[in-house]
């Protein structure tokens, strides 16, 4: 999953997908006032801005910095009755499936300029229209998938497991609830690991809100979502969509400057990108030498073998040992040599368990 790390932006139409989607990658996606304006997924890649990459690249002399992508995926609008056809039905849906998480933009401010496909801004009830979509979704699938593997089961012994495991996943979804919240043992999980259910994906909600509500962020519907997205065990980015397209539209040497002059500190984008990162329970570590310094990406609890395995499978193999130095370490003793001098750089084995901004050099065979 860290690899090609992707996450799908849903909502009902014109909630601000699409504009959220052009200041994150400053890609040009049609965004008008119509539902429906998305129709096929607009896909972008976007860099992950780390500014300790800069900092270890000028220490070294690197010739290029590389930095962590996320794949962004903006999804059609979904409406009621997608699960069932309507709208552009499950197109959008399959779209989904292919995402590493979802980003719900919900919209939370009021205005007659921009039609709402409800005739009404209710936050909630938009989260619970496509919240339901997806369940109805995962039960045509999950009943789909009972009446084939009822059938292989009564002479394949080995599919019990998933059979027992797709009838606890059908009950769940019939009491309305989304499948991550359905606890399942080792063996049921792994049983039923092959059917990627929309609704047991991980949900990060953008509180979308006008111009007017800076530099806060907060109004009556961003506390609705927000009390929402804690009792599902989920969090909540409050964004300016709108200010999001503007400020990626400008020279990067002048952003900081206007967010300031709003009273904000860093951009909505950046604050989006480390709760994606948190809520799939990701982290970065560093290399860094003459011809690059470069951001791997890997799930928190991966050992220092599987982490060399991200740069080559042979590393991985033949691997011997890696040196670790912390990148405040690194920064403070002017690199690895003045780190080595003073005791910071240490030696680690295969089952050490990697942290987020470790420069590791890998020694392998």
């Amino acid at each position: 999953m860290a690899s090609g790390l992707s996450v799908g932006i849903v909502g009902l139409p014109n909630v601000g997908k699409s504009t959220l989607f052009n200041a994150i990658t400053s890609n040009q996606a049609a965004a008008a006032n119509y539902p429906f304006c998305t129709i096929e997924p607009n896909i972008g890649n976007v860099e992950v801005k780390d500014k300790r990459l800069p900092d270890l690249a000028a220490l070294s002399t690197s010739k290029k910095i590389v930095y962590a992508t996320l794949e962004v995926v903006d999804i059609a609008g979904i409406v009621e009755g997608a699960s069932k056809g309507e709208g552009l039905g499950n197109k959008f849906l399959s779209n989904i499936q292919e995402t590493d998480a979802i980003v719900h933009v919900v919209r939370c401010f009021e205005s007659s300029d921009i039609v709402h496909v409800a005739g009404k801004v209710d936050p909630i009830q938009d989260i619970e229209i496509i919240n339901m979509e997806l369940r109805l979704a995962d039960l045509q699938m999950v009943e789909n998938a009972l009446i084939r593997v009822e059938k292989q089961a009564k002479t394949k012994k080995d599919l019990v497991p998933t059979y027992e495991g797709l009838k606890r996943v059908l009950a769940h979804l019939n009491e309305n609830l989304p499948v991550r919240t359905l606890v399942l043992n080792e063996e049921e999980r792994e049983a039923i690991s092959t059917y990627r259910f929309l609704s047991a994906k991980k949900v990060l909600y953008v509180a979308n809100v006008s111009e007017d509500e800076l530099p806060a962020m907060d109004n009556e519907m961003v506390r609705k979502v927000r009390a929402y997205a804690e009792s599902e065990g989920n969090s909540v980015v409050p964004i300016c969509a709108k200010l999001e397209e503007e400020i990626a539209q400008l020279p990067l040497g002048d952003r900081k400057e206007y967010l300031e002059s709003l009273g904000l500190h860093e951009s909505g984008l950046d604050r989006l990108i480390r709760a994606s990162f948190a809520m799939l329970g990701l982290i970065t570590y560093l290399t860094t030498g003459e011809i690059e310094t470069r951001a791997w990406t890997i799930s928190k609890g991966t050992n220092a073998q599987q982490a060399a395995g991200k740069i080559h499978s042979d590393i991985e193999k033949g691997f011997i040992r890696a040196e670790v130095v912390s990148y405040n370490d690194m920064m403070a003793y002017k690199g690895r040599v003045g780190a080595r001098e003073l005791g910071k750089a240490r030696a680690e084995g295969k089952e050490y368990i990697v942290q987020d901004g470790d420069v590791i050099l890998f020694m392998h065979s």
